[in-house]
C-alpha cells in the first residue's frame, strides 16, 4: 500500500519506491530506502509528515504515493 494509506503512529517497512530515477534518487538522499523503517507522524489532506532515520520529513501526497510500505 502507498504511504498515504499508512496509519498515524504505526511503523512500516519500505517495500518499494516508484517513479523516475531522479525521484528515487531524491527520496534516497532523504533516507527513504527499501527495507528502511518509516513512521507517519501526521497526515493532512494526503500530505504526510514522517519519521525516517531519526529525522522528521514532510512529504507531498504525490511523493508519498510513490513510496510503498
Amino acid at each position: 500500500m502507498p504511504l498515504t494509506l499508512a496509519e498515524v503512529g504505526e511503523e512500516n517497512i519500505i517495500k518499494k519506491i516508484g517513479g523516475k530515477q531522479e525521484v528515487k534518487a531524491h527520496l534516497e538522499t532523504l533516507g527513504f530506502v527499501v527495507g528502511g523503517a518509516v513512521t507517519v507522524v501526521s497526515a493532512i489532506g494526503g500530505n504526510v509528515i514522517v519519521n525516517v532515520k531519526e529525522a522528521r520529513i514532510a512529504v507531498s501526497r504525490e511523493m508519498a504515493q510513490k513510496i510503498m510500505v
